[in-house]
């Protein structure tokens, strides 16, 4: 197992970066959220970023993601410096997120929902429905059926005309990540995808997310859940007080002493 900055992996190398954040800080006040932290992710990965709560995870998903801007440091996408790019450019360039606690439209149907992660639609500029509608009406069929699609894929289909609302906590989780996956992200963060989700929805979600990966697709998950984390991911990261305190295969952080003593305790 290998700790601090210097732990670049030559398997990253191998496949191709996707993204590369190096030297990351990013303070609230006095508290440095995130103090010095690289990650980098290889085309095809799938890793979990863990850490106790307060070790800043979600605001380096979020300077990833482009809702944060860093006040140091270099994030790379695919080889481009991001920096000051925020999350629409970010999802143009393949970089989708979930959260923690999804929000749907909950008056909206399911599929609406869906067909609100369409990207670059010809019938957002009005002007288009004038002068092309015929082209304006193929790609709304077009997403219509993409969205369906991505609902059969989450097993949400059946509840395709619903209103939000009716979701429970783990149906919502998969709405979500059908929402993303309509703007064709190449690399896919998900922010506690396992938080308050039943056990039946748990393994569906997993069979998803393993589905996904399976295609190509590279994967960054903030997770507590170290037996998931164990199932699903090459390599973990574990963060404390905001920096990199170690990283390695899922087996070995949760039997290293030092991690289990200061940031997993009874979870590993």
């Amino acid at each position: 197992m290998r700790s601090r900055h210097g732990s670049m992996q030559a398997s990253a190398r191998e496949g191709g970066l996707v993204i590369e954040a190096a030297d990351l800080v990013k303070a609230f006040g006095g508290l440095r959220a995130v103090d010095g932290m690289s990650l980098s992710l290889a085309r095809g990965e799938m890793v979990a970023l863990i850490g106790p709560n307060g070790a800043g995870k979600t605001t380096m998903f979020n300077l990833i993601a482009g809702s944060l801007q860093p006040d140091a440091g270099s994030i790379h996408v695919g080889g481009v410096d991001v920096r000051g790019e925020g999350p629409e450019r970010r999802i143009g360039r393949g970089v989708g997120r979930t959260f923690q606690i999804p929000r749907p439209f909950a008056d909206m149907s399911v599929l609406e929902n869906v067909l609100a992660g369409a990207q670059g639609q010809l019938g957002e500029r009005m002007w288009m429905n004038f002068l092309a509608p015929g082209r304006v009406a193929a790609q709304e069929k077009a997403a219509v059926d993409k969205a369906r699609d991505l609902l059969a894929f989450v097993t949400l289909d059946r509840l395709a005309l619903e209103p939000a609302r009716v979701l429970s906590g783990g149906q919502r989780k998969l709405l979500e990540l059908a929402r993303i996956l309509m703007a064709d992200p190449q690399v896919i963060l998900l922010d506690e995808p396992a938080a308050g989700v039943n056990p039946v929805l748990l393994e569906l979600l997993i069979d998803r997310i393993v589905a996904l990966n399976g295609a190509g697709k590279t994967i960054l998950l903030i997770e507590h859940n170290m037996d998931m984390v164990a199932r699903l991911c090459s390599r973990a990261v574990v963060m404390a007080s905001g920096r990199l305190l170690a990283e390695g295969p899922p087996a070995e952080i949760a039997r290293d002493p030092a991690v289990i003593a200061a940031y997993l305790g009874d979870v590993a």
